[in-house]
């Protein structure tokens, strides 16, 4: 009897959990999915990594797009609160202090969310793992790549080195995550892409990466090299062989664990086999850290820095030649490297020799860190020391915490370097050793890590203006709570427009030496244009540029008498035209460049959209004097302004095109409308100040400036120590305006490297 009825029973058990998966939902289409796409308020475009968490702790990311696409069962058809969170990124918050909005979540149906971006860099999107435009497939949106979803099987990859080869980008990365099992590929992954314009995809949409994979479709070990322990290259770099053939090299580290290399080596590519071959092994031992090299002229000789500390000829056979490579350093030269107890090139005075030297320790990229962390050099001693720009404090970084790359558009060195875990900051410096002292902090991830930040100047557009770069983004080495699904342990883009006003940073005032003794004041402009670079003496003290300075600041303008080239602050001269200023700085008196409600002069982050979709950002620097607005837009000028009654008219030429912009300024913030002068095109505007000088003026950096002279119509110097002590001195009775400190107690530039400039189509 049990045999008979055990059968039936089954069957129907069977048939209802047939029913049970065969619901609807479980195999949802398109229309199926409320559609969730959070957008930059300022941008429009869409913002990935944003976290929609709902009362009971449904988490959702935004993919890409910045999509969510939103299926839940038991949801459908109700109102669902969605708190609203990403780091760099804020939402509003509501009368109770909540932030995110409820939304009706229906089948087909969609909403959009804005978040206001408070990171000066703009998040892009994600550039390698599983799902990267997820949820924009199962909405149906169109996505850029044709492997959305799953490409080499990656489903995570750290630390990128990547550079143009023989028409193509070469991208490689350390230890890469499958999802057949939790161990990867540990000697190196790599792809290679397209270059922008020349069949790849445009750097602000995404990166096309072409995988080199194994049998089963997996990314292959690149660098397959004998010895035990992980293979992780150490920059990638193009050079000439004896035949005159372009060749892609790399230095290796075979790792015993995360911080000790058994071995470094020299690679070359096998463009036949598609692997790195080793062709030099280094003896030698110690911590490891990327590189992104940077090829540098000296002498008529190019240079490889794989980091500002260290660099070696551009060439294979010096590049597989240990002793070839100098240090960029303090220690002596030609003395072995003891770490308890380094020999140091100090002068007679005290101070120490920076320079280019071999034989020490030249595989030892952090020996600054070294050097500071055993107390045998002050912190105003270290070559590279970077201070927040609106606080005056050191920042905890490092020159091989990032990358450095020279910038068309700044005409200076750009550093993207790391902070705290999470940190990226902007820097920028005359040389490529320095001075780098004062930065921005550009993206903050709140208790993320990302790490190993990479400039791409491939991507360079607008000649340096927009650059880009990209980190690893993970929970290791964090207090996150808990990694973020699809997102952790992978790379994320990031873009950055360095006309923004809050990258505007103090630059060196250098003191240089004349032919009669007397000392000038130039900055890097000014000693470039002279050739005056042997001359400098000192920097004592830093301010703005007359082409970049925030709002506020006065004109400094040099007079030059027999005595040398004395100071004066002109408030009032900032339309004498006629006159550069030698550079901008902070007035004497605080309550004089307090912004003015009812007052246009400043600078103003503004957004035009045109009749379609399409947008442009860009800044004005507005002068307003009675009724008459002047200053740029951009790199325009504004030909003729006028403002009454609280309506603004504009006229702006470039290039043979007329602008009219017109609007309200109202509560601080400008809206209108905008018109060619022909009447083909036209669109809305809006603008916000982005004036940073309230934060500058409490800042520990700020100083005031004093004149010294040496008798009674001796030559004079500027200091920022208000009681100097010298004998003959006397100094003036006020100061004359105020600069930023020069917190470095040594004067180190590398003045005989030249960027070698790469030509772009």
């Amino acid at each position: 009897m049990c045999g008979k009825t055990e059968k039936p029973f089954r069957v129907c058990e069977f048939i209802l959990l047939v029913t049970m998966f065969a619901h609807p939902l479980a195999v949802a289409s398109p229309g199926d999915y409320f559609k969730i796409m959070v957008v930059d308020a300022e941008t429009s475009r869409g913002v990935p990594l944003v976290e929609l968490k709902t009362t009971n702790n449904v988490r959702c990311y935004t993919d890409s797009n910045g999509i969510v696409a939103f299926c839940e069962p038991g949801l459908m058809d109700q109102v669902v609160y969605f708190h609203i969170r990403t780091d760099g990124y804020e939402y509003p918050v509501d009368f109770l202090g909540y932030r995110g909005n409820a939304l009706k979540v229906t089948k087909g149906g969609s909403a959009i969310l804005k978040i206001k971006r408070l990171n000066i860099a703009e998040r892009l999107y994600r550039i390698t793992g599983e799902g990267i435009y997820r949820d924009s497939i199962l909405v149906g949106h169109p996505v850029p790549l044709r492997e959305p979803l799953l490409n080499g099987q990656v489903m995570g990859q750290d630390t990128v080195v990547a550079t143009p080869y023989r028409g193509r980008i070469y991208w490689f990365w350390g230890d890469t995550d499958r999802p057949s099992y939790p161990l990867g590929n540990f000697a190196v992954s790599g792809a290679i892409s397209e270059l922008p314009g020349r069949g790849g995809l445009d750097p602000s949409i995404g990166v096309e990466l072409s995988y080199f994979v194994d049998e089963m479709g997996f990314c292959k070990p690149m660098c397959p090299v004998a010895g035990e322990g992980m293979k992780w290259l150490e920059g990638v770099m193009t050079v000439t062989d004896d035949n005159g053939n372009e060749r892609l090299a790399a230095r290796y580290a075979s790792m015993k664990d995360l911080g000790y290399a058994n071995e470094w080596g020299l690679v070359i590519f096998n463009d036949e086999k598609k692997v790195f071959e080793r062709i030099a092994r280094f003896d030698a031992h110690g911590p490891h850290t990327s590189a992104h090299p940077f090829r540098v002229r000296v002498g008529g000789e190019d240079y490889y820095y794989l980091f500002p500390t260290l660099r070696v000829r551009a060439n294979l056979k010096h590049l597989a030649d240990l002793n070839a490579y100098e240090n960029f350093s303090c220690l002596a030269a030609g003395v072995p490297f003891d770490k308890s107890a380094p020999k140091l090139d100090r002068q007679a005075d005290g101070r120490l020799n920076y320079g280019w030297k071999g034989n020490i320790a030249p595989t030892q990229p952090d020996l600054q860190q070294i050097l500071l962390g055993g107390g045998s050099i002050r912190p105003q001693e270290n070559w590279f020391w970077l201070h927040d720009m609106e606080r005056g404090t050191p920042i905890k970084s490092s020159p091989i915490g990032g990358s450095v790359c020279w910038n068309e558009y700044r005409q200076r060195w750009v550093t993207i370097a790391s902070g705290k875990p999470g940190e990226i900051w902007f820097a920028e410096a005359d040389t490529p050793v320095g001075p780098w002292v004062y930065a921005r902090k550009v993206v903050s991830h709140d208790r993320y890590n990302f790490y190993n930040p990479a400039q791409h100047p491939f991507f360079d557009q607008d000649r340096g203006r927009v650059v880009y770069f990209e980190g690893t983004y993970t929970a290791s080495f964090s207090d996150a709570p808990m990694p973020t699904p699809r997102y952790n342990y992978n790379q994320m883009m990031y873009r950055l427009d360095l006309s923004d006003p809050r990258l505007f940073l103090p630059v060196p005032v250098y003191r240089v030496k004349g032919s009669g003794g007397q000392s000038r004041h130039l900055t890097r402009e000014g000693v470039e244009s002279e050739d005056a670079w042997e001359r400098i003496e000192d920097i004592p003290f830093f301010a703005f540029t007359p082409d970049r300075h925030p709002v506020g600041l006065i004109p400094v303008y040099g007079e030059t008498a027999a005595s040398g080239t004395t100071l004066r602050p002109d408030p009032t001269a900032s339309e004498k035209a006629e006159i550069r200023p030698l550079f901008y700085a902070l007035p004497v008196s605080t309550n004089s460049i307090l912004l003015a409600e009812d007052n246009l002069t400043g600078t103003w982050r503004c957004t035009a959209k045109a009749s379609g979709d399409d947008q442009l950002a860009f800044s004005l620097g507005l002068k307003q004097k009675g009724d008459e607005v002047k200053g740029t837009a951009g790199t325009a000028e504004i030909s003729s302004g006028r403002l009454k009654d609280g309506q603004l008219e504009l006229t702006i030429e470039e290039a043979n095109v007329i602008y009219i912009l017109s609007g309200a300024f109202e509560h601080g913030k400008l809206t209108g409308k905008w018109k060619l002068i022909d009447g083909t095109s036209s669109g809305t505007w809006q603008a916000e100040r982005s004036d940073s000088v309230p934060q500058a003026l409490v800042s520990p950096a700020v100083a005031f400036l004093y004149e010294y002279r040496l008798g009674e119509n001796g030559p004079c110097f500027y200091s920022t120590e208000p009681h100097r002590k010298d004998a003959g001195l006397r100094r003036s009775r006020e100061p004359l305006c105020r600069v930023w400190r020069n917190p470095m107690s040594l004067l180190v530039l590398d003045i005989k490297a030249k960027p070698v400039r790469v030509a772009r189509d």
